[in-house]
């Protein structure tokens, strides 16, 4: 069973456009990477539903994470300390 898909608009004056150099369809694209990059951020969504989200596939998503010099990981000093004592229990 497939997902429904909703569309969402909203009005933009041409002047920004034209402020960006950029068309409807690059700006289109641009809102959708940087709100998946913000909810990502926000750990609103993983990194799947990001890409999804932008249009990528993960692998695709990350890379593009890579252009953008952004964390792929970003986990607080509590988080990381949790993974290191697990590693530990491991061994």
């Amino acid at each position: 069973m497939s997902e429904q898909i909703i569309n969402i608009s909203f009005p933009v004056k041409e002047g920004i456009l034209t402020s960006l150099k950029e068309t409807k369809d690059e700006f289109t694209k641009d809102v959708l990477f940087l709100s998946a990059l913000l909810f990502y951020r926000k750990r609103k969504l993983s990194l799947g539903k990001a890409a999804e989200l932008a249009g990528y596939n993960k692998m695709d998503f990350i890379e593009k994470l890579q252009q953008e010099e952004e964390y792929i990981f970003d986990y607080s000093e509590n988080e990381m300390n949790e993974i290191f004592a697990d590693v530990n229990k491991i061994k």
